[in-house]
This record gives C-alpha cells, sequence and structure tokens, in this order.
C-alpha cells in the first residue's frame, strides 16, 4: 500500500514545489517570511509528507532557510548564484553554437525554424506561450549537438532560472526581440557562422537577464511596499476596533 502510494505523493509534493516557488518569485512570499510545515499543509489542504518533500526541495536549491523545530524562512533572492547559472547558460549554448556549426552533416534545425523563421503576423504575444518556446529553443540548440550529458546540465539550469526568466517575457517588446534574434541566430547557424553566431547568442542571453533582474528589483519593491501599506491599514483598523 505504502509504494502504491508514492507516486501520488511524489506528484502532490511536485505541484507543492512549483505553487511555493511561484509564490516566491511572484513575492506573495516575501524574503524573511516565516512559516511551518503545518501552515503550508493546512493552506493547501494536504498532509505534512508531501509538503515536507517540496520544502527541502526548495531548501537544497536555496530559495528556503531551515530552523530545527522552528520552521523555514525564506532567503534572499540571491541574484550573485542567478548569475552564475546564466554564465553557465552560456558557456553551454555557445558550445553547442560551435558544435552546430562544426558538425561534418548539417544539423536539422527544421522544427525551431518553423516556430521562429515566421512573418510578424504569425508571432504569437501571449507571454507565458512564448516562454515555454523560449525555452524549447534554446534546450533545442544543446539536444542538436548530440551530447546527452550537456544536455542533461543544460536542463538543470533551466529548471533553475526558469521562474525568474519568464519574467522577460511579460514585456511585449522583448517577446519582439526574442522572435527577431532567434531568426537571426538560426540563419547563421544555417550558413555556420559560428563566431556571428555565437556574439549574438551571448548578447541575446545578457539582454535577458539584465531584463529579469530589472523586474525581479521592481517587483519586490512593490510588493514590500504593499505589504507596508496593508500592515499599517491593519494596525490603523485594529487601533480603531480598540477605541470601541
Amino acid at each position: 500500500m505504502g509504494n502504491s502510494s508514492r507516486p501520488k505523493e511524489n506528484a502532490l509534493a511536485n505541484r507543492i514545489y512549483q505553487q511555493l516557488k511561484d509564490e516566491i518569485f511572484s513575492f506573495q512570499l516575501l524574503p524573511g517570511d516565516r512559516f511551518t510545515e503545518t501552515e503550508v499543509a493546512e493552506r493547501y489542504g494536504v498532509s505534512r509528507t508531501p509538503v515536507r518533500g517540496a520544502l527541502y526541495r526548495l531548501e537544497r536549491e536555496g530559495f528556503l532557510q531551515v530552523y530545527f523545530r522552528s520552521g523555514w524562512s525564506v532567503r534572499s533572492i540571491d541574484f550573485e548564484r542567478l548569475d552564475q547559472l546564466y554564465d553557465l547558460r552560456v558557456v553551454l549554448e555557445e558550445a553547442a553554437v560551435s558544435r552546430i556549426c562544426e558538425a561534418p552533416q548539417t544539423v536539422d534545425l527544421m522544427a525551431l525554424t518553423e516556430v521562429w523563421l515566421v512573418d510578424p503576423a504569425e508571432r504569437l504575444t501571449d507571454g507565458n506561450r512564448v516562454a515555454a518556446l523560449d525555452e524549447a529553443f534554446h534546450q533545442g540548440l544543446v539536444l542538436a549537438t548530440g551530447n546527452r550529458e550537456m544536455a542533461a546540465v543544460h536542463q538543470d539550469v533551466t529548471e533553475k532560472i526558469r521562474i525568474v526568466r519568464r519574467l522577460d517575457f511579460t514585456n511585449p517588446a522583448r517577446i519582439q526581440a526574442t522572435y527577431d534574434e532567434h531568426a537571426q541566430l538560426l540563419r547563421l547557424l544555417i550558413q555556420r557562422k559560428a563566431a556571428q553566431a555565437s556574439i549574438l547568442l551571448r548578447s541575446h542571453i545578457e539582454a535577458s537577464k539584465a531584463e529579469v533582474r530589472k523586474i525581479t528589483l521592481h517587483n519586490l519593491h512593490a510588493a514590500r511596499q504593499l505589504n507596508l501599506a496593508q500592515g499599517q491599514l491593519s494596525a490603523a483598523a485594529a487601533e480603531q476596533g480598540a477605541g470601541h
């Protein structure tokens, strides 16, 4: 019976993990906020077992801090760690670009060109859909090398930065820039212009990283201001109630 329930618990833990991670990066949970396993379990209407699995996964990834017998807290956003992950992504994708251009036989990029080499009128505008396609594009470049170990490392990096990376696609101008740059990069790869493709790829990723940092800092400031205002309103209401 225990074994049959394990896949269900794992799926539940993964869902809670994703939801908590979303709350951290949408600043519904602010850096410094503290909570217990029981509070999270009650909020989601589940047992503590999948909650514990989700929390420890977030702790291993550096998003939470655990206090022995006194709960959990949200860590401050580690921009240095995010920068390092983006740097690793650049290294992997530049290596992929080089291998694609130098491959003895032409690498099949048809699946990518069908998505990105389209008329402006056919471009998607939904940020969530474009974010998913963007991930698939960059993963597709690495997969095209045929190096499964490199692809696995790239997948791990992708999962770790996904929650902030998607912010880049909340700006319509950045969506259009992504289409333009992906199309240009594909043309360079087809022409086997490795040096130019590498330069474009690096600038493309750096621009995305800068935009994500800017939006994250703005959203964090806005969330803190809102939290402060709500606290002041609650205090004022409590004071008014005590007066009666």
